[in-house]
């Protein structure tokens, strides 16, 4: 059963559509007979595109059309941040690139008046959602393009294990750390931890920032005006200690340091898990290679610290169109055909990942057991979207975690270097407040 979502968010960021939706119908503008032999480098990190292949498929519609083919450079989330910023550098970067863009970090990350297309003048720029505009916009001009509507992490939850052992989704620490120690208990992983991907460690501690905030209103503005150290954050490190214990009590099982984003959905599948942090619809992506999955994955809130507050996050992947690449205009292009309607509800009739798209044309589709639950939870903005000189450092943040976990460092010295690098973001990018 699935119907349009209502949340809250929603509405307020996906404003009514602009007039002029039109120009979306005509042919490409590069045809199949115009003789050219172009390949289209497209780069971006494992994550930056759905995992089903729905972006491949439409690559191959363009290919079809026009003769031109994309070539997907594909590279560990780890390490495309870094990766991105010495190919941009080198002016080597690929004729498209990806990138999670906000508000607070696009400028830091690509530096976009030097190094992408300005596509204000586009068509298909006033139909995206303001939100999703917002993000990719840097001094008054829209540099990118992007399809995903805001991003929410939950605990994704195996249904069946819950059942058979007689357990509630739980709303507190104390109460997640009994679910997970009779998970445990029954020779079942409570917890899916994928550490190697980095990203994924660093989720709890910062998608729980709208917790932080409603606990010490006017916190973010404190951290963004430098008035209070994020380290002096109490309750961000009582998440740390906590998610440490977790490590230290075995609930992300043996093998936890050598696992990738990518498992996930077969170690859920399988049964082998009981808990994973995903997005509300992993469950349906879980489902498409294990049917008998149909409608055991239910989410609950990530709950260390004790929060009660879901994290929305409007930040999201965006692609941008390489300045100094060889084919701008085919990259253009292809933008173009991405954009047209048929062509986004494409991406969303075939890609369980995204229930929803930043374009209030096409409308979103949520089982209504996640829209009710989403819709009964107060909401704010996570750590990385709302405070300055987070996002830039969300890979190192991961990275101090697993030496946490390790025990190469304290939770008070992953505080310490979260500080220290934003004061040295906050130098570098001459931040007023901090002089």
């Amino acid at each position: 059963m699935k119907r349009k979502i209502a949340l809250v968010f929603v509405a307020a960021m996906a404003a009514s559509i602009l007039a002029g939706c039109g120009g979306t119908d005509g042919e490409s503008a590069a045809k199949k007979d115009s003789g050219k032999k172009v390949v289209l480098t497209f780069g971006t990190h494992q994550s930056g595109i759905p995992s089903c292949g729905v972006v491949q498929e439409l690559a191959e519609k363009y290919e079809e059309e026009t003769g031109i083919k994309i070539d997907f450079q594909i590279s560990p989330d780890a390490q495309w941040r870094d990766l991105l910023k010495v190919k941009l550098d080198s002016a080597e970067a690929p004729d498209i690139y990806c990138v999670d863009s906000d508000v607070l970090s696009l400028y830091s990350r690509i530096r976009p008046d030097d190094n992408a297309v300005d596509l204000s003048g586009e068509e298909y720029v006033d139909r995206m959602a303001d939100y999703a505009k917002e993000c990719v916009t840097y001094d008054g001009k829209v540099y990118g393009i992007r399809f995903a509507e805001p991003k929410i992490n939950f605990y994704n939850y195996n249904k069946k294990i819950f059942s058979d052992l007689n357990l509630e989704p739980p709303t507190t620490y104390e109460e997640l750390k009994e679910v997970c120690q009779t998970i445990q208990d029954a020779g079942i992983t409570p917890i899916f931890e994928a550490t190697q991907s980095s990203w994924h460690q660093a989720v709890p501690l910062c998608v729980t920032g709208a917790y932080y905030e409603s606990k010490d209103p006017g916190l973010y503005d404190a951290l963004n005006d430098n008035k209070k150290d994020i380290k002096d954050v109490d309750t961000m490190l009582t998440v740390l200690k906590q998610m440490n214990e977790f490590a230290e009590l075995g609930f992300y099982g043996e093998d936890y340091l050598s696992n990738t984003a990518e498992s996930d959905k077969t170690e859920m599948g399988e049964g082998r898990v009981a808990m994973t942090i995903a997005s509300q619809g992993f469950g349906a992506i879980v489902a498409e290679n294990y049917p008998e999955m149909e409608g055991q994955i239910g989410i609950f809130q990530i709950p260390f610290g004790d929060s009660d507050v879901l994290g929305l996050n409007p930040s999201s992947a965006a692609y941008f169109v390489n300045s100094k690449g060889e084919h701008v205009e085919e990259a253009l292009d292809f933008f173009r055909f991405l954009a047209r309607p048929e062509n986004l509800q494409y991406r969303q009739d075939n890609n369980p990942e995204e229930m929803g798209l930043c374009w209030p044309e096409i409308e979103p589709e949520y089982p209504e057991e996640i829209t009710e639950y989403i819709n009964s939870l107060k909401q704010g903005t996570v750590l990385q979207v709302g405070v300055k000189y987070i996002d830039p450092q969300f890979m190192d943040i991961g990275k101090d975690i697993e030496a946490m976990y390790t025990g190469a460092l304290t939770p008070e010295q992953v505080m310490e270097n979260i500080s220290n690098r934003r004061i040295e973001q906050a130098k570098l990018q001459k931040d007023k407040a901090w002089e």
